[in-house]
């Protein structure tokens, strides 16, 4: 299939500026403003912190999103030719599994890609029931395909299906008051200008292999690039997240794509918008490495706003910078027939309450069907997680990390100010003998409760901290909280 391109042609506006420097600063003055106007590139003055903490504090509340990767490959579900691909790993990169050209690769999975009726309204229902507050959901992932109806390309929902399925989700989400994110990738199987060899690391069906139409010019990619995501950040109002994947330590950033006046053209767009670190792969990124692990608790403004480790919660967190861990709930992004390797509902849980405990956002993925319908066992998990975070919710929104280095039993967020605040002690493990510990805790204690039941908890201090009588039972197998208001700044024994 061909790719349309638009290209921007340079105009020459033929000015001969005279010696007057009156007249050549308004003339001046007056092509700035049709720069402007026609969407020139416009230098911003730096943002402030305060500017920085106001934009992200949304998110920093929020701390569970929902992920969705659909699109082709969910239709194929694992399968090619009749035969399963793989019962573990991400079927979102099937045509890359079967190295698969994108001809081959489209007529196999175009007629399977059948997204029915109201599949965005199920959507989003479903992360609104679990106490999501964003989704992120693929715009466009590597094998090309976008959702939206794209004026640049052929290989679109538009052209394909005529539907704009964007414009179809978007409207959903905000319809349930959900914040909207576009993960886009910047990695293009289907392009045929994307010239894959430049890299030895990133991904591609056709790696290693001579272009099959001749030298490319990887130029006319970043162009295609560029104008899709000026589509995406024009025509759909306020996109609150853009999550780009992803780079590699020998083609990232500015030489693969752009990164900088593409982030540029997008915040002049969206000044509100929040974006992740994957257009770069560099230590200021907060990347040592190609793996997912390869992470440090680094990220300078101008490579992104948060980092992203995925499949894994860092063992002490992120400190002193914005993060977010993405997830499967089961071992693939796109849908598979094949994975049945569902996580418990106890290690989702735990999962959102450790996240939240260390002072990072949960960001797990929901793999729809071909039709858009989400497979029961996705269901049943994101319904598990509202269950409990209708009861427990105001132990993870707005909390921040936990003062304690470790808790033997379970994981603590907190809510403070200078003149005190709330412990929520999340208790995994319930005492056997009723007596809970917060070691180190040297405020007095205003009063603890159950958080569902409001069961008033005694508390008395001793000299190692505080210790809370617990009843019998504990109230949710799972995770039970503890609301442990204090007075005072917080403070804790061995803590600055």
């Amino acid at each position: 299939m061909s790719t349309k391109l638009h290209r921007i042609q340079p105009v020459n506006g033929g000015f001969r500026l005279p010696n007057s420097r009156l007249i050549a600063l308004r003339i001046w003055l007056f092509v700035l403003l049709i720069s402007l106007i026609f969407g020139g590139v416009l230098v911003q003055a730096a943002e402030t912190a305060g500017q920085r903490d106001a934009r992200l504090q949304w998110w920093r509340e929020a701390r569970f999103g929902m992920f969705v990767h659909w699109g082709l490959y969910s239709g194929l579900a694992g399968t090619w030719n009749g035969q399963p691909v793989g019962t573990q790993g991400g079927m979102e990169w099937i045509q890359q599994r079967v190295k698969a050209d994108t001809e081959t690769y489209a007529r196999a999975a175009i007629p399977r890609f059948t997204p029915k009726p109201g599949f965005a309204r199920e959507w989003a229902a479903l992360a609104k029931s679990a106490g999501c507050r964003y989704v992120v959901f693929t715009t466009k992932h590597h094998d090309g395909f976008a959702l939206h109806d794209s004026k640049v390309s052929d290989y679109d929902a538009g052209s394909v299906l005529g539907r704009d399925l964007v414009q179809e989700i978007v409207d959903a989400l905000r319809a349930e008051g959900l914040r909207v994110g576009f993960y886009h990738s910047v990695i293009d199987w289907h392009h045929d200008q994307y010239a894959y060899n430049l890299s030895q690391q990133l991904p591609h069906p056709l790696h290693g292999r001579p272009y099959p139409n001749g030298e490319r010019e990887h130029a006319r990619y970043l162009g295609y690039l560029h104008a899709q995501v000026d589509e995406l950040t024009s025509n759909y109002g306020p996109v609150d997240i853009l999550w780009w994947d992803y780079s590699s330590q020998d083609f990232q950033g500015q030489e693969a794509w752009r990164a900088f006046d593409l982030m540029d053209r997008v915040r002049q767009r969206l000044p509100g918008v929040i974006m992740n670190n994957r257009l770069f792969r560099i230590p200021e990124a907060g990347w040592t490495g190609m793996a997912m692990e390869a992470t440090i608790p680094r990220i300078e403004p101008r490579y992104g706003d948060f980092l992203t480790p995925e499949q894994h919660i860092p063992p002490t967190g992120m400190p002193g910078v914005d993060w977010e861990t993405c997830m499967t709930l089961n071992t693939t992004w796109g849908f598979s027939e094949h994975d049945h390797a569902w996580k418990s509902d106890e290690t989702l849980i735990r999962n959102l309450v450790d996240i939240a405990s260390k002072g990072g956002n949960y960001l797990l993925n929901i793999g729809p069907k071909a039709d858009g319908s989400v497979p029961t066992e996705s269901v049943q998990s994101m319904r598990a997680i509202g269950d409990w975070m209708r009861v427990y919710g105001e132990a993870i929104y707005a909390t921040t990390a936990s003062p304690f280095p470790g808790l033997t039993w379970g994981r603590c967020t907190k809510k403070t100010s200078n003149t005190g605040g709330t412990l929520y002690l999340h208790v995994f493990d319930w005492p056997a003998d009723g007596k809970l510990v917060v070691p180190g805790l040297r405020n007095p204690v205003k009063r603890a409760q159950l958080l569902g039941s409001g069961t008033t908890i005694a508390a008395e201090r001793t000299g190692g901290g505080v210790v809370l009588s617990l009843p019998g039972e504990a109230p949710n197998p799972i995770a039970s909280v503890i609301a442990l208001e204090f007075d005072g700044r917080l403070e804790v024994a061995g803590r600055p």
